[in-house]
């Protein structure tokens, strides 16, 4: 199925995004409201809603191009926005998870 929010011409630059450890996703517990508290190292951090989405497509094991199409369907914007939400995300996400927040 062909979204209309994206065009044959977009390229994803996924290829570089090194996704955070399956186990260590496993184990946070999520809130419903985006608190998230990883048990193995005692870390919490809060996340907004398209975070939350993120996160749990991770869990789920989705790959961020499939996470990117999630975006697109649930929310109304661009392509190159939710693309970057998803990069930066995830970014943010692995230096929370290794203890080096910013």
């Amino acid at each position: 199925m062909s979204n209309s929010t994206t065009s044959d011409n977009e390229n994803i630059s996924f290829s570089k995004v090194s996704l955070p450890k399956s186990d260590v996703l496993k184990r946070l517990a999520i809130s419903e409201s985006g608190f998230i508290f990883d048990p193995g190292t005692g870390y919490s951090f809060s996340v907004n809603e398209t975070g939350l989405n993120i996160l749990r497509g991770l869990q789920k094991g989705k790959q961020p191009d499939n996470i990117l199409e999630d975006l697109l369907t649930e929310y109304q914007v661009s392509f190159r926005e939710a693309e970057r939400d998803v990069i930066e995300y995830i970014g943010l996400l692995r230096k929370q998870l290794e203890g080096n927040p910013e």
